[in-house]
Parts: structure tokens; sequence; C-alpha cells
């Protein structure tokens, strides 16, 4: 399998499954209000992430629905790990979401750049 193998096959459920927006942009985070949201932030319905719920999404400024990236996340509350797909963030964006996250005491994660 090639790495465009990978990413095809991700952006193929993107574009199958419809994207849910429950945190939008400047929200905050339901058990963590101190954490706003720095975008809109959602799901893809009926998909199945490394949590056992939903695929999740980071939605950035750009208007087409392409798969930019993939952010890799560990939470050592949830004792998980997951990917998060970036679809339609500039690279400003990408790094804002990964440092974000990294924010938290509880979560780490990298970025995974898709080269378009």
């Amino acid at each position: 399998m090639t790495d465009s193998s990978f990413w095809n096959k991700l952006e193929e459920i993107l574009l199958t499954a419809e994207l849910v927006i429950d945190r939008p942009k400047g929200s905050a985070h339901p058990k963590y209000p101190a954490f706003i949201y720095p975008f809109d932030y959602g799901y893809l319905k009926n998909t199945c992430g490394g949590d056992g719920n939903e695929i999740d999404v980071w939605r950035g400024s750009r208007k087409e629905i392409l798969l930019d990236g993939i952010i890799c996340t560990v939470d050592i509350l949830k004792m998980d790990t997951e990917i998060k797909l970036l679809v339609g963030c500039t690279d400003d964006e990408q790094n804002s979401i990964v440092e974000f996250i990294n924010r938290s005491e509880f979560m780490s994660a990298f970025l995974v750049k898709r080269n378009l």
C-alpha cells in the first residue's frame, strides 16, 4: 500500500460520511470550560474512531473539503490514542490545533501533513 492509498481511503470516508460540527469555533469544551475551540470541531457521523466514538474532525477556514493531514493523539485520562482529521486547514491552522491540544496536561499530539 502506498501513502496515497492511505490518504485516498481516509478521504473516501470523509466524503462519504456526514460531517457534524458540534463544537463551533469559539465554543468551550463541555468538561473543561477554559479550553476554547480555536476552529470548528466535530465528527463524521456513523464512523468509528480509536476511542469507540465517531472519527473526529477539525475544520479550518478554507472552503474546499480537502483532507490536509491528521493529528495523532494520546490521552492519559481516557487511556486511548486516536487520529483526528484536518479538513480545509491552512498550515498555520494545523499548527495552532496541535498547540491547542498540547496545552492539556493529559493529552499530547503530533501532526502528519498530507503531501498534496
